[in-house]
Protein backbone atom coordinates (compact mmCIF):
# COMPACT_ATOMS: atom_id res chain seq x y z
CA UNK A 1 0.00 0.00 0.00
CA UNK A 2 1.18 3.81 -0.42
CA UNK A 3 2.57 5.58 2.20
CA UNK A 4 0.27 7.95 3.82
CA UNK A 5 1.45 11.94 4.13
CA UNK A 6 2.43 11.15 8.10
CA UNK A 7 4.65 8.27 7.04
CA UNK A 8 6.71 9.98 4.74
CA UNK A 9 10.54 10.36 5.50
CA UNK A 10 12.63 13.23 3.00
CA UNK A 11 15.84 13.98 3.36
CA UNK A 12 17.57 17.75 2.84
CA UNK A 13 20.86 17.44 1.26
CA UNK A 14 21.83 21.08 2.28
CA UNK A 15 24.58 23.43 0.91
CA UNK A 16 23.92 26.37 3.43
CA UNK A 17 27.16 27.51 5.86
CA UNK A 18 25.08 30.26 8.14
CA UNK A 19 22.72 28.94 10.64
CA UNK A 20 19.67 31.57 10.01
CA UNK A 21 18.96 30.35 6.01
CA UNK A 22 19.69 26.77 7.46
CA UNK A 23 16.91 26.85 9.43
CA UNK A 24 14.70 28.83 6.82
CA UNK A 25 15.34 26.86 4.04
CA UNK A 26 14.40 23.44 6.16
CA UNK A 27 10.84 25.09 7.03
CA UNK A 28 10.39 26.45 3.72
CA UNK A 29 10.80 23.60 2.11
CA UNK A 30 8.25 21.76 4.94
CA UNK A 31 5.77 24.44 4.50
CA UNK A 32 5.48 24.40 1.18
CA UNK A 33 5.60 20.42 0.73
CA UNK A 34 2.64 19.95 3.78
CA UNK A 35 5.06 17.91 5.61
CA UNK A 36 6.35 18.22 9.29
CA UNK A 37 9.52 19.57 10.20
CA UNK A 38 10.74 16.20 11.98
CA UNK A 39 9.94 14.37 8.36
CA UNK A 40 12.47 15.88 6.48
CA UNK A 41 16.12 15.02 8.09
CA UNK A 42 19.30 17.26 6.86
CA UNK A 43 22.54 16.01 5.83
CA UNK A 44 24.32 19.45 5.93
CA UNK A 45 27.25 18.97 3.81
CA UNK A 46 29.59 22.01 5.45
CA UNK A 47 29.18 19.74 8.69
CA UNK A 48 29.69 16.44 6.96
CA UNK A 49 31.42 16.60 3.70
CA UNK A 50 31.89 12.70 3.16
CA UNK A 51 28.93 10.09 2.87
CA UNK A 52 27.94 7.47 1.10
CA UNK A 53 25.96 7.46 -2.30
CA UNK A 54 23.64 5.58 -0.28
CA UNK A 55 22.73 7.93 1.82
CA UNK A 56 19.32 8.29 0.52
CA UNK A 57 18.10 4.81 0.18
CA UNK A 58 16.03 4.54 2.87
CA UNK A 59 14.23 7.80 2.23
CA UNK A 60 11.10 8.11 0.15
CA UNK A 61 13.10 10.93 -1.30
CA UNK A 62 15.63 13.66 -1.80
CA UNK A 63 15.17 17.34 -1.53
CA UNK A 64 18.50 19.68 -2.49
CA UNK A 65 18.70 23.13 -1.32
CA UNK A 66 20.80 25.91 -2.89
CA UNK A 67 23.63 27.87 -1.74
CA UNK A 68 25.81 30.94 -1.61
CA UNK A 69 28.75 30.19 0.14
CA UNK A 70 29.48 27.67 -2.37
CA UNK A 71 31.01 27.49 -5.50
CA UNK A 72 29.57 24.40 -7.74
CA UNK A 73 32.83 25.33 -10.06
CA UNK A 74 35.13 25.33 -7.48
CA UNK A 75 35.67 21.33 -6.40
CA UNK A 76 39.14 22.01 -5.25
CA UNK A 77 37.41 24.98 -2.47
CA UNK A 78 34.87 23.10 -2.07
CA UNK A 79 35.33 19.18 -1.75
CA UNK A 80 31.49 18.27 -1.14
CA UNK A 81 30.47 19.20 -4.64
CA UNK A 82 32.22 16.09 -6.02
CA UNK A 83 30.70 13.58 -3.26
CA UNK A 84 27.11 15.26 -4.04
CA UNK A 85 27.13 14.76 -7.31
CA UNK A 86 28.14 10.94 -6.34
CA UNK A 87 25.21 10.83 -4.58
CA UNK A 88 22.98 12.49 -7.51
CA UNK A 89 23.92 10.16 -10.26
CA UNK A 90 23.49 7.34 -8.16
CA UNK A 91 19.77 8.52 -7.32
CA UNK A 92 18.97 8.79 -10.73
CA UNK A 93 20.53 5.37 -11.69
CA UNK A 94 18.29 3.51 -8.96
CA UNK A 95 15.41 6.31 -9.65
CA UNK A 96 14.94 7.77 -6.08
CA UNK A 97 12.60 10.69 -6.40
CA UNK A 98 14.46 13.67 -6.24
CA UNK A 99 13.25 17.35 -6.09
CA UNK A 100 16.69 19.85 -6.69
CA UNK A 101 16.62 23.89 -6.27
CA UNK A 102 19.46 25.77 -7.67
CA UNK A 103 22.82 24.26 -6.60
CA UNK A 104 20.96 21.33 -6.99
CA UNK A 105 19.64 21.58 -10.16
CA UNK A 106 23.84 22.52 -11.04
CA UNK A 107 25.01 19.47 -9.40
CA UNK A 108 22.40 17.25 -11.47
CA UNK A 109 23.56 18.66 -14.73
CA UNK A 110 27.23 18.18 -13.98
CA UNK A 111 26.80 14.79 -12.92
CA UNK A 112 24.83 13.61 -15.30
CA UNK A 113 27.36 14.90 -17.92
CA UNK A 114 26.77 18.32 -18.64
CA UNK A 115 28.69 21.63 -18.45
CA UNK A 116 27.70 24.66 -15.97
CA UNK A 117 28.66 27.95 -17.11
CA UNK A 118 28.87 31.19 -15.54
CA UNK A 119 28.13 34.96 -15.24
CA UNK A 120 29.79 38.27 -13.29
CA UNK A 121 27.40 40.73 -14.75
CA UNK A 122 23.49 40.65 -15.70
CA UNK A 123 22.68 37.05 -13.93
CA UNK A 124 19.16 36.75 -13.14
CA UNK A 125 18.01 37.56 -9.99
CA UNK A 126 14.52 37.98 -8.43
CA UNK A 127 11.09 37.04 -9.28
CA UNK A 128 11.41 35.85 -13.61
CA UNK A 129 8.68 34.50 -15.48
CA UNK A 130 9.12 30.67 -16.42
CA UNK A 131 8.83 29.61 -19.83
CA UNK A 132 7.15 26.25 -20.59
CA UNK A 133 8.42 23.65 -23.55
CA UNK A 134 5.86 20.97 -24.74
CA UNK A 135 7.65 18.59 -22.32
CA UNK A 136 5.04 19.87 -19.85
CA UNK A 137 2.35 19.31 -21.22
CA UNK A 138 2.24 15.70 -20.02
CA UNK A 139 4.63 16.15 -16.97
CA UNK A 140 3.30 15.48 -13.25
CA UNK A 141 4.24 18.63 -11.93
CA UNK A 142 3.72 20.92 -14.44
CA UNK A 143 0.39 19.82 -16.61
CA UNK A 144 -1.73 22.41 -15.00
CA UNK A 145 1.00 25.08 -14.46
CA UNK A 146 0.29 28.43 -16.86
CA UNK A 147 3.19 29.79 -19.26
CA UNK A 148 5.20 32.48 -18.03
CA UNK A 149 4.58 31.53 -14.25
CA UNK A 150 6.46 33.54 -12.05
CA UNK A 151 9.70 32.27 -9.14
CA UNK A 152 11.91 33.30 -7.69
CA UNK A 153 15.88 33.11 -9.22
CA UNK A 154 19.45 33.78 -8.03
CA UNK A 155 22.26 32.57 -9.45
CA UNK A 156 25.57 33.16 -11.57
CA UNK A 157 26.15 29.44 -12.34
CA UNK A 158 23.74 28.56 -15.08
CA UNK A 159 23.25 25.97 -17.76
CA UNK A 160 22.32 25.91 -21.46
CA UNK A 161 22.54 22.73 -22.61
CA UNK A 162 21.41 19.28 -20.92
CA UNK A 163 23.02 16.03 -20.96
CA UNK A 164 21.05 13.27 -23.04
CA UNK A 165 19.65 11.61 -20.30
CA UNK A 166 17.69 14.90 -19.26
CA UNK A 167 14.86 16.53 -20.95
CA UNK A 168 13.70 20.75 -20.96
CA UNK A 169 10.78 21.65 -19.48
CA UNK A 170 11.32 25.05 -18.47
CA UNK A 171 13.31 27.73 -19.64
CA UNK A 172 13.94 31.92 -19.60
CA UNK A 173 15.75 33.62 -22.14
CA UNK A 174 18.96 33.21 -20.17
CA UNK A 175 18.86 29.41 -19.49
CA UNK A 176 17.38 26.62 -18.92
CA UNK A 177 15.31 26.13 -15.63
CA UNK A 178 13.96 23.21 -14.75
CA UNK A 179 14.68 19.23 -15.96
CA UNK A 180 13.90 16.11 -15.85
CA UNK A 181 15.39 12.88 -15.92
CA UNK A 182 13.91 10.93 -18.80
CA UNK A 183 11.37 8.18 -17.33
CA UNK A 184 12.91 9.09 -13.69
CA UNK A 185 10.91 10.69 -11.06
CA UNK A 186 13.70 12.95 -10.98
CA UNK A 187 13.15 17.14 -11.46
CA UNK A 188 15.85 20.17 -10.98
CA UNK A 189 15.00 23.57 -10.48
CA UNK A 190 17.30 26.73 -11.35
CA UNK A 191 14.72 28.75 -9.70
CA UNK A 192 13.75 28.32 -6.04
CA UNK A 193 10.29 26.44 -5.67
CA UNK A 194 10.71 26.54 -2.25
CA UNK A 195 11.47 30.75 -2.24
CA UNK A 196 8.20 32.68 -1.91
CA UNK A 197 8.62 36.35 -1.92
CA UNK A 198 8.90 37.28 1.51
CA UNK A 199 11.49 35.22 1.75
CA UNK A 200 13.35 36.25 -1.40
CA UNK A 201 13.59 39.68 0.43
CA UNK A 202 15.35 38.22 3.82
CA UNK A 203 17.73 36.49 1.98
CA UNK A 204 18.68 39.43 -0.73
CA UNK A 205 19.26 41.15 2.57
CA UNK A 206 20.98 39.21 4.02
CA UNK A 207 23.02 38.33 1.29
CA UNK A 208 23.45 41.71 -0.67
CA UNK A 209 27.09 42.19 -0.70
CA UNK A 210 27.45 38.69 -2.29
CA UNK A 211 24.92 39.23 -5.03
CA UNK A 212 24.07 43.42 -5.38
CA UNK A 213 26.16 46.39 -6.40
CA UNK A 214 24.28 48.00 -3.00
CA UNK A 215 21.34 49.35 -1.37
CA UNK A 216 20.04 50.85 -4.85
CA UNK A 217 20.34 47.52 -6.48
CA UNK A 218 18.64 45.64 -3.65
CA UNK A 219 15.99 48.25 -3.54
CA UNK A 220 14.94 47.76 -6.90
CA UNK A 221 15.32 43.92 -7.52
CA UNK A 222 13.05 44.02 -4.29
CA UNK A 223 10.19 46.37 -5.61
CA UNK A 224 9.98 44.75 -8.87
CA UNK A 225 9.55 41.14 -6.93
CA UNK A 226 6.09 39.86 -7.42
CA UNK A 227 4.19 36.44 -5.33
CA UNK A 228 4.86 33.19 -7.00
CA UNK A 229 2.23 30.82 -5.83
CA UNK A 230 2.57 28.52 -8.87
CA UNK A 231 6.00 27.89 -8.36
CA UNK A 232 5.47 27.54 -4.60
CA UNK A 233 3.42 24.19 -5.23
CA UNK A 234 5.69 22.54 -7.14
CA UNK A 235 7.18 21.02 -4.09
CA UNK A 236 3.51 19.82 -2.38
CA UNK A 237 2.42 18.67 -6.09
CA UNK A 238 5.79 16.44 -6.34
CA UNK A 239 4.85 15.08 -3.09
CA UNK A 240 1.42 14.26 -3.88
CA UNK A 241 1.30 13.32 -7.53
CA UNK A 242 4.91 11.64 -7.36
CA UNK A 243 5.52 10.50 -3.75
CA UNK A 244 2.45 9.73 -2.73
CA UNK A 245 0.56 8.78 -6.23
Amino acid sequence: MPKSRSELKILLLQIREGGQVREEEHASFAAYSGLQPHQIEVLNVFDTPEFPVTVADDYDALFVGGASEANVLKPEEFPFVDTCQDLLRHCALIGKPVFASCFGFQLVVLALGGEILHKDDDFEMGTLPILLTDASIDDPLFRDIPNGFPAVSVHRQYAADLPASCEVIAYTQQCIHVLRVKEKPFWAFQFHPEVDKKTLVERLTHYKAHYTDGDGHLDRVLASAVETPESNHLVAKFVDRVLLA
